[in-house]
């Protein structure tokens, strides 16, 4: 077995990706003010340092979920309400 002289800390990217879509998807039904936001730092966090080059669905999914879930969860909180013809 070869020796590794890098040591790794720290969550990987995969775990990173997978915890924010729970959260992101977790957000829809409970605690979106909270959940929203985690599962935007986790994703964001799990896509590394560049925006370039193939990023991972998982991550990206769980950015974009989360970002919904933290506006729903801010349009709750301010009172807004969806009608039947849209937002009033």
């Amino acid at each position: 077995m070869p020796h590794n002289s890098r040591t790794r800390t720290g969550a990987s990217p995969e775990t990173l990706g997978i915890v924010g879509l729970i959260c992101a998807v977790a957000g829809f039904f409970v605690l979106g003010i909270v959940l929203g936001p985690a599962a935007i730092v986790c994703g964001r966090l799990a896509m590394g340092r560049t925006f370039r080059g193939g990023r991972p669905l998982v991550p990206l999914i769980a950015v974009v979920l989360g970002a919904i879930d933290t506006l729903i969860a801010l349009l709750w909180l301010t009172g807004t309400h969806w009608s039947g013809s849209g937002l009033l």
